[in-house]
């Protein structure tokens, strides 16, 4: 596309371009290709909604963390945070590529083992660990186990395999800047154990005769765009004494919009282990967990105008919505970018919206789209993260496929919903 022609249309193209999946370019034609499949032929062949996963883009970022970490403090591991994006293909990729993968709940552990991840490479998270889920840890053989209350370490005890490792999820007290929905290393937050209770916690721990105590493990928040909340988190933290594993979580922000500009990942690794170096012992494994800095840039979600309401605003609503994008309407206040797939830019203001039942249901607001027209295909990039994992049946939706895009060759990898699907789990009635 031409200067004069990205002038007109109102958009820059190539920053339209830069929040899709790595690689993302357009065709001769001007349709948007994702991992070297138009997205046009993806919409044919599997219908819309649809996440398209550019597989390369999302490799890519698996190692730019572990890579990245590793140059900067050899003794560490990049956990993928798998309630992001828990499909079984996302936990063979995120594995291949290194990294040790994240669970906070009984089905993301099975699925993760039914991608061939093994348990030594899997930590269990969750702040209401149930008996039966302590006891699939155990059977799984789950490398690390963290502990999120007193009250789970008797349970773990008796439920557990002996010699289990464990870290101690502490809160630093540290505001993390970010959404109350999505915080969660602050004092009264219902994970992890106030920073005043851990010596005495950590002593009994060290004390056990079947769990093995290695270290301390916080997470912050989700979406952070403030760097500084990660040196204050690090620095409380060391003052518990030395141990061989900190765990110092994710939370970086991804870019969802042009207004948005969170730090890079390097610059996050930069600051979290020039704060390990000046509080942590320099022999410890410093561990981190992204998810959403792991995924979301790597997909797209396509969609089919249904209906174009002109007025103030004018509306363009697609055959998708909360179903498949939960986090557009919820506590994040996250709003997306969107264009046409196969005109991409445009000068026309509207706001592109759901299908379900709820005036929130706005997934790009105050966009711009190039004469859209019912039927168009309409993509909405960084759309990785917490989509597919809070899908839902909203208004009897049938929930989206994914689709891995590599070279050229598009693969599903989770299948669409089917009306005999919806009616499955309905029993008999009177």
């Amino acid at each position: 596309m031409t200067t004069e022609a990205r002038a007109t249309a109102g958009v820059d193209v190539a920053e339209l371009l830069g929040l899709f999946p790595h690689g993302t370019r357009l065709a001769d034609d001007g349709v948007l290709v994702v991992g070297g499949c138009r997205l046009d032929d993806v919409a044919a062949a599997y219908g819309t909604p649809t996440y398209v996963v550019a597989e390369d883009a999302l490799r890519r970022q698996a190692r730019r963390l572990r890579e990245g970490l590793a140059a900067r403090w050899p003794r560490s591991r990049v956990l993928f945070a798998s309630k992001s994006l828990p499909a079984r293909a996302v936990y063979h990729l995120m594995h291949d590529e290194g990294l040790g993968i994240d669970v906070a709940g009984g089905g993301e552990l099975l699925l993760a083992l039914d991608a061939g991840v093994p348990g030594s490479a899997i930590v269990q998270h969750g702040n209401a660990k149930t008996d039966d889920e302590i006891r699939r840890a155990a059977q799984a053989g789950v490398g690390t186990v963290v502990v999120d209350g007193e009250g789970e370490i008797g349970r773990l005890e008796q439920l557990g395999r002996d010699g289990q490792p464990v870290l101690l999820r502490v809160q630093p007290g540290v505001d993390p800047g970010t959404y109350a929905g999505v915080s969660t290393g602050q004092r009264g937050s219902k994970f992890g154990v106030p920073i005043e209770d851990a010596p005495r916690l950590l002593n009994r721990l060290a004390n056990s005769s079947r769990l093995d105590l290695r270290g301390i493990h916080l997470h912050l928040g989700s979406q952070m765009f403030g760097l500084d909340p990660y040196r204050k988190a690090i620095d409380v933290v060391s003052a518990l004494g030395e141990f061989d594993v900190y765990d110092v979580g994710g939370g970086l922000a991804v870019r969802y919009t042009f207004d948005e500009h969170p730090p890079s990942i390097e610059e996050w690794l930069d600051v979290v282990t020039e704060a390990a170096r000046q509080g942590l012992p320099s022999g410890a494994e410093l561990w981190v967990e992204p998810g959403r800095a792991c995924v979301a840039e790597s997909t797209v979600t396509l969609y089919r105008i249904v209906t174009i309401k002109h007025g103030s605003p004018t509306f363009v609503a697609v055959d998708g919505g909360i179903a498949d994008n939960f986090e557009a309407s919820t506590y994040i206040g996250t709003r997306f970018q969107a264009t046409i797939a196969t005109r991409v830019g445009g000068d026309e203001l509207v706001d592109v919206v759901g299908r379900q039942c709820e005036s929130g249901d706005r997934i790009a607001a105050g966009v711009r789209l190039q004469d859209p027209v019912i039927g168009d295909l309409v993509a909405v990039p960084v759309t990785g993260a917490y989509t597919h994992t809070l899908a839902n049946n909203y208004n009897g939706a049938l929930r989206a496929p994914v689709v891995f895009c590599r070279d050229g060759v598009m693969t599903p990898v989770v299948r669409r919903d089917t009306d005999a699907d919806l009616l499955a789990r309905e029993l008999a009635f009177p």
